[in-house]
C-alpha cells in the first residue's frame, strides 16, 4: 500500500507541474490526458459538492443558486499522519497555508472572479487546490460546473453548450474516471451525468455511479434496484450518499459528525441495511482511491512510453531552435564564431553547387556577357563614313604615306572603350548575384534564426565585404580593357599587310599603295581590318572577364567574406558580444517553456520509477 500511495502522490505531483505549465485537462495537452484522473459530473442541484465535502471532511466549497462552479477545480487529498493539522494550498498562492477552511471558499470564489469576473460566465482554466489531513485519502478529483438544461438571467444562450463541451472535454479523455452524480429522487437513468456518461464510456468501464439524497425520497420508495444494480447496470458498484440537510448547512455541522450520522442512516436503514458496508462518502473515497491505484499500475507503462516521447520530442526541437547561450565571454565568442561559421557553409554551398544560386554566375558569363558584347555599335562606329572621317583627321595636314596607323589607332581605341560598359555590368550582374545569396543563406541558416541581431550583423558585414570585392573586381576588368588599349597585336596587322601582296605576286601595273586612299574601298578595308581585331580582343575578354570577375569577387567571397568581421568581434567588449547574441523575445520564451516541460518530464520519469517497480 504504501508504494501505491506514493504513486498516487506522484501523480498529483505531475498534474500540479503540468497546471503550472498549462499542460492541463483544460487545453487537452498529451501529458495529462495520460494521467488517471476522476471527473465529478452532475447536474445543478445534484448533490455534488456535498458528496465532494463529505470526501474531504470539510465544508469548504461556493455554495448558492445558479452556476456556482464556474472553473474546474483540481481537488487533490493527501493523507496525513493522525495528530497532524489540516491546511490547504491553492497552487496559485503556493506560500499561503490555509487553516481556515471558510477562507478556502472565498479563496475559491475570489479566484473563479478574477478570471470570469463577477458575472455568471465560466473557464476551462482550472483552480488548483491541496489539501493535507489524516481524514483523508490519497485522491485527485476534478469538480466541473454542473450540467444546466437553461441559462439563467446574465448568461449567454450558449452557456448550457459550453459547460456540457468542458466537461466532455475532460470525460471523453480515455484515462479519465467519471464520477457520475445523480440525486436518487429524480429518474436516475435519464440524468444529465448517467447521459453523458453513457455517450461517452458505452461499456460503463470507466463509470462510478452515485445517487444522492436517499434520505429525501418520497415514501414508499427506494434506490435499491439502482444500487443493487438492476436498473442501471454499470460495471462499477453504485455507491449510495446522504447529504448534510439544509438545516445542518446552515448550523455549520462538523463534516466528521454528518459522516458518523450518515454511517449510522444506512446501519438502520430497513431498506439499505444489507448494503451498509459500501454505502457512505467515506466508503466512495476509499473505492475510489483503489480504484485509482489499480488504474495507475495499469497505465505506468503507457504513460513513461508517452513522458519518453514527449522528452525526445523537446529535445528535438530545442536541438532546433537552439540552447541556451553561456554568460561569459568566451563562450559568447565562440557562439558567434561557430554561427559565422554555419552562414559561410551554407554560402559557399550555394555557390558550389550544394543548395541553388550559383548557377545564376555561370549565366552571367555564358550569358549575359555574350549578349552585352553582341550588343556594342560596333557597326555604326566602324562604318565607312565614321571609319573616312577618323582616319581623314587623324593625321592633321599630314597625309599618311603607307597605311593610317594612327587613324587604325584611334579606331581600334575607340571601339575597345566599348568594352567597359559590358565588363562593369558583368562586376555589377554577379555582385547582384552575391547579395541575393548571402540574404539567402542569412534566411536559410537555422542556427541564425533565433539571433536577429546577429544575423543582421553578418549580413551587413558580408554585404561591406562584397563592396569592396565589387570595387577591386572593377579596377581589375577595365585594368584588363585597358590593356588591350595601350599594347596592339602587331602580328596581326602584319598579317593583314602581308595577305594582298601573296594573293598577286606577279600583278606589274599595280596602283601605288595609296593610290586609292580616298575610295570607299580603301575606308571599307579599313573598317574590316579593324572589325576583325576588335573580334579578337573581344573573345579575349570574353574569356578573361569572368576570370577576373571569378578571381577577384567569388574566389574572395568563398575565402574571405567574414574575415573583416571576425576581426571586429574579436575587439568587442562582453556587453557588446551579448547584444549581438540578443534573441527574439518569443523564441527566448518557447525555449524557456520547453526548458521547463523537459525538467518535468524528466523528473516525473525519474519518480516513477523510483516507486513504481518497488
Amino acid at each position: 500500500m504504501a508504494t501505491m500511495k506514493s504513486l498516487i502522490g506522484l501523480i498529483n505531483k505531475i498534474q500540479r507541474a503540468c497546471t503550472v505549465l498549462g499542460d492541463h485537462g483544460g487545453e487537452g495537452m498529451s501529458l495529462w490526458e495520460a494521467l488517471p484522473t476522476v471527473a465529478v459530473v452532475g447536474g445543478q442541484s445534484s448533490g455534488k459538492s456535498s458528496v465532494l465535502e463529505s470526501v474531504v471532511g470539510r465544508d469548504f466549497l461556493p455554495r448558492g443558486s445558479g452556476i456556482v462552479t464556474r472553473r474546474p477545480l483540481v481537488l487533490q487529498l493527501h493523507k496525513t499522519d493522525e495528530g497532524t493539522t489540516e491546511y490547504a494550498e491553492f497552487l496559485h498562492a503556493p506560500r499561503k497555508k490555509f487553516t481556515d477552511f471558510a477562507a478556502v471558499r472565498k479563496e475559491i470564489e475570489d479566484e473563479t472572479d478574477r478570471i470570469t469576473g463577477k458575472s455568471k460566465q465560466i473557464s476551462n482554466k482550472p483552480i488548483q487546490l491541496s489539501i493535507y489531513s489524516p481524514n483523508v485519502v490519497n485522491l485527485t478529483l476534478i469538480d466541473l460546473p454542473g450540467l444546466t438544461k437553461v441559462a439563467v438571467e446574465g448568461q449567454p444562450d450558449s452557456i448550457v453548450q459550453d459547460i456540457e463541451n468542458m466537461v466532455r472535454s475532460y470525460v471523453e479523455k480515455p484515462n479519465c474516471i467519471i464520477l457520475a452524480i445523480s440525486p436518487a429522487n429524480q429518474d436516475i437513468a435519464t440524468s444529465d451525468a448517467i447521459k453523458l456518461a453513457r455517450e461517452v464510456d458505452p461499456t460503463g468501464e470507466r463509470t462510478f455511479g452515485v445517487a444522492t439524497k436517499l434520505d429525501i425520497m418520497d415514501k414508499g420508495t427506494d434506490c435499491l434496484d439502482v444500487l443493487e444494480g438492476r436498473s442501471y447496470r454499470l460495471q462499477h458498484p453504485w455507491v449510495g450518499i446522504v447529504n448534510r440537510s439544509q438545516a445542518d448547512i446552515n448550523k455549520r455541522v462538523d463534516m466528521i459528525a454528518a459522516r458518523r450520522k450518515e454511517r449510522e442512516y444506512f446501519e438502520t436503514s430497513p431498506e439499505y441495511g444489507h448494503l451498509a458496508s459500501r454505502m457512505g462518502s467515506e466508503y466512495l473515497a476509499k473505492l475510489l482511491s483503489q480504484h485509482l491505484e489499480t488504474v495507475i499500475r495499469q497505465k505506468i507503462p503507457s504513460i513513461v512510453a508517452l513522458i519518453n516521447k514527449s522528452i525526445d520530442e523537446i529535445n528535438a526541437e530545442l536541438d532546433r531552435i537552439g540552447r541556451p547561450i553561456a554568460v561569459d565571454s568566451g563562450a559568447q565568442l565562440y557562439t558567434i564564431l561557430e554561427l559565422c561559421r554555419a552562414f559561410d557553409r551554407v554560402f559557399k554551398e550555394h555557390l558550389d553547387g550544394g543548395r541553388p544560386g550559383g548557377d545564376r554566375i555561370y549565366g552571367v558569363f555564358d550569358h549575359q556577357l555574350p549578349a552585352a558584347l553582341k550588343k556594342l555599335p560596333f557597326d555604326r562606329h566602324l562604318s565607312t563614313r565614321n571609319v573616312q572621317k577618323v582616319v581623314s583627321e587623324a593625321d592633321g595636314y599630314q597625309p599618311h604615306l603607307i597605311a593610317p596607323e594612327q587613324g587604325y589607332r584611334r579606331l581600334i581605341d575607340g571601339s575597345i572603350s566599348y568594352f567597359r560598359g559590358p565588363a562593369e555590368a558583368t562586376v555589377d550582374a554577379v555582385h547582384f548575384v552575391l547579395k541575393e545569396l548571402v540574404r539567402k543563406s542569412i534566411s536559410e541558416t537555422e542556427e541564425l534564426k533565433r539571433f536577429p541581431t546577429l544575423a543582421s550583423d553578418i549580413a551587413a558585414a558580408a554585404n561591406e565585404a562584397l563592396e569592396r570585392f565589387r570595387d577591386e573586381s572593377r579596377k581589375t576588368v577595365l585594368r584588363l580593357v585597358d590593356m588591350e588599349s595601350s599594347y596592339l597585336t602587331v602580328e596581326f596587322f602584319r598579317k593583314l599587310h602581308l595577305e594582298p601582296e601573296k594573293e598577286k605576286p606577279n600583278q606589274r601595273n599595280a596602283p601605288p599603295p595609296n593610290a586609292d586612299i580616298h575610295s570607299d574601298n580603301h575606308f571599307r578595308k579599313i573598317g574590316s581590318n579593324v572589325s576583325a581585331y576588335i573580334n579578337m580582343v573581344c573573345d579575349t575578354l570574353r574569356i578573361s572577364l569572368p576570370k577576373a570577375v571569378v578571381y577577384c569577387q567569388v574566389r574572395e567571397a568563398k575565402r574571405s567574406l567574414l574575415n573583416f568581421f571576425y576581426a571586429q568581434v574579436g575587439r568587442k567588449e562582453k556587453e557588446k558580444l551579448g547584444g549581438m547574441l540578443d534573441e527574439d523575445p518569443q523564441l527566448m520564451e518557447r525555449r524557456g517553456t520547453l526548458a521547463k516541460r523537459l525538467e518535468l518530464y524528466k523528473q516525473a520519469r525519474d519518480d516513477i520509477d523510483a516507486v513504481a517497480w518497488k
